[in-house]
């Protein structure tokens, strides 16, 4: 059986820095607040850009939590703003992600199946959670483009976490 290096939950997110469209480099990880990283497919995905709308739409919920949202992807910069057109997010767009931090953060990675799909391997979707001990949270990693969180009950379980202090959960190994 082939296995894939993930990450667990409960264990320190190193700060890593990603690059940014239309702002400063953007840095995931490391203590001091809650930070969200959606982890999307790329522009070639009507999926993504739906999703990163659903995101936005739920911007000012996360806020009110405290959680810092940001999205990245293994696009270019110019695929990139093609994405940021589509689903106007004013949450930070990352792009860039390369194979050895996708495979660093324990991403299912595709291959396009064709030139006109894209022109490079690509994250299938996750969330990355971490709280303000830069500690990891939340993670759900998907192999595929139609299996997402729901964002309202995404929301209603940090609000959870954080009133009650509810403790990590899967840190079994």
């Amino acid at each position: 059986m082939e296995t894939t290096t993930k990450l667990h939950p409960g264990q320190t997110i190193s700060a890593e820095t990603f690059k940014r469209l239309d702002g400063e480099d953007y840095t995931f990880g490391g203590p001091g607040k809650w930070q969200a990283l959606f982890v999307f497919r790329g522009q070639h995905c009507p999926i993504c850009k739906t999703y990163l709308g659903k995101i936005e739409a739920k911007r000012d919920a996360f806020e009110q939590l405290g959680v810092e949202v940001a999205a990245i992807s293994a696009d270019s910069e110019q695929q990139t703003r093609v994405t940021a057109e589509a689903s106007k997010p004013a949450f930070p767009l990352l792009y860039g992600l390369d194979i050895l931090a996708m495979q660093r953060l324990g991403l299912y990675i595709s291959s396009p199946r064709s030139a006109q799909e894209t022109d490079h391997p690509f994250p299938e979707p996750a969330l990355l959670m971490i709280n303000p001990e830069g500690v990891l949270q939340i993670v759900d990693i998907a192999n595929a483009p139609f299996v997402r969180p729901d964002l309202d009950t995404l929301l209603g379980g940090i609000a959870f976490v954080i009133e009650r202090n509810y403790p990590i959960r899967g840190t079994y190994r």
